[in-house]
């Protein structure tokens, strides 16, 4: 059998343990009651047979059945009274008082032996007769060297006893029951300032804290300081304050980076492209310039070109992070997608690409620019970051709530302790893939805040030899 299950809940625990101490309370008062009563009565059953002396025992030492004035004198006993002769031999006699005179008892072997043993001291004992049920004894020695046996029936005491146990088991569990209830709105009322507290804390478990402009829930309401639930409330208030002054000034320095970055961006934009152009004309003409000359404007270009497609990314991080809104307009996924992988063979040929698409073109609502530089993206991740004759398998699905597209290469894999970072901007894998083709570092960065600008979700899982990236666009209504 399961153990009884305990209250969860603090408010049901307090109830349950003022009801289970109030009920042992009541334990405790309904046994000491019934044992004192018992043990009263039993006191008046002792006074009374040692104040009936016997007479009616002393009685019985006369003749088996004595005429009318040798019969046993039943005067004054009470009806039940029973009176027993143990001469030293022959055999026992006993009766008991009735109604109208007295009536034989006949004793059987065993009552005989419980009798016997009961020591003539004038003190009484409790003994159970086969014949006549509980009795309450005294003992005294007769005149003629016999035991004369006086005793008075327990049933009187045994039916007081338990009516007092019936109304105590109902007055107590009547006043268990008001208990519980009063208790019960008693604890709720005395709770409420912690339920409070507590709806505070779910509130802010609730918030997004990770990220963003934070408004932190109303403190909760001053309670008595002197109460441990008035200290919870004040340090919760304490806390929420700290909190809410850090995710502040977190807020501000992200605002901060982020403006410099758009700003340093789009400044950046123009001496780039500058240089890029100004290296460019420069190799129009190459006539009479030294190799090393030559060997540094093609430096200049290359590097300056990389230098543009960084200020382009940060630039798109910048505006993403602002909130600026992308264009949402029906765009054909698999359209895109087939345009990418043809890309990315011309792109990466010692790779095997291959696709997966459905039988019926799939269309999303969306910025098409910016979900083709999504796979795009994954691609280049893919052929970068994995060795010649990798398997890289596109797979557009269509679900009833959302389409799924993802990317699964054939490569080393990436390590579990990098795999929650990759989505980071800057992130880069030391282990397990090659740094050996480098890049900005934000590719995948921009994946997932593209995708999480049109609402979806970016994962990956990775192991050696197959590593997904999966992105999920919601569905929406046409």
């Amino acid at each position: 059998m399961r153990p009884p299950r305990l209250p969860r809940t603090l408010r049901a625990r307090i109830t349950a343990g003022l009801v289970v101490l109030l009920a042992l309370a009541c334990l405790a008062v309904g046994v000491t009651t019934s044992l004192a009563l018992r043990g009263f009565l039993v006191g008046r059953l002792d006074q009374q047979l040692t104040a009936a002396g016997g007479r009616f025992a002393t009685s019985l030492e006369h003749g088996e059945r004595p005429d009318a004035d040798n019969a046993p004198d039943t005067r004054g006993q009470a009806e039940g009274t029973l009176g027993v002769r143990l001469p030293p031999a022959g055999s026992a006699r006993a009766a008991v008082v009735r109604e109208g005179g007295d009536t034989p008892v006949r004793l059987t072997p065993s009552d005989r032996r419980a009798l016997a043993e009961v020591p003539p001291d004038a003190r009484g004992r409790s003994l159970r007769l086969s014949a006549l049920g509980d009795y309450r004894v005294v003992a005294t020695r007769g005149d003629d060297r016999d035991t004369l046996i006086t005793g008075l029936p327990l049933h009187p005491v045994e039916d007081t006893v338990h009516r007092l146990e019936l109304v105590e088991v109902l007055v107590f569990g009547s006043a268990l029951l008001v208990t519980g209830v009063a208790g019960a709105l008693w604890v709720r009322l005395s709770l409420r300032p912690l339920r409070r507290v507590a709806g505070t804390a779910t509130e802010v478990t609730g918030l997004p804290l990770s990220s963003g402009e934070v408004a932190m829930p109303d403190p909760v309401p001053d309670a008595d300081p002197r109460t441990e639930v008035g200290q919870v409330a004040a340090a919760l208030n304490r806390m929420l304050g700290h909190v809410g002054d850090a995710l502040a000034r977190r807020h501000a320095s992200e605002e901060r980076l982020r403006r410099f970055a758009a700003d340093a961006s789009h400044e950046l934009r123009t001496p780039v492209a500058t240089v890029r152009a100004h290296s460019e004309l420069a190799l129009r003409h190459t006539e009479g310039l030294p190799e090393e000359v030559r060997h540094a404007l093609l430096r200049i270009q290359s590097e300056s070109r990389r230098m543009s497609v960084l200020v382009d990314d940060l630039l798109l991080l910048a505006r993403l992070d602002a909130g600026r809104p992308l264009a949402r307009e029906p765009v054909d996924l698999t359209r895109l997608a087939l345009d990418a992988v043809d890309d990315a063979r011309v792109a990466g040929p010692d790779h095997h690409w291959r696709l997966d698409l459905p039988a019926e073109p799939v269309t999303v609502t969306g910025d098409e620019h910016r979900l083709h530089q999504v796979i795009a993206n994954l691609l280049a991740n893919a052929r970068i970051h994995t060795p010649p004759g990798t398997d890289v398998t596109l797979r557009l699905a269509r679900f009833a709530d959302r389409t799924e597209l993802s990317v699964t290469d054939s490569g080393p894999g990436i390590a579990p302790a990098l795999q929650e970072e990759v989505f980071q901007r800057f992130s880069r894998a030391d282990t397990g893939r090659s740094r050996a083709v480098g890049g900005t570092g934000l590719g995948l960065a921009i994946v997932a805040a593209v995708i999480a600008a049109h609402g979806g979700e970016t994962e990956v899982s990775s192991r050696p030899g197959r590593t997904e990236f999966l992105v999920r666009l919601p569905e929406e209504p046409a």
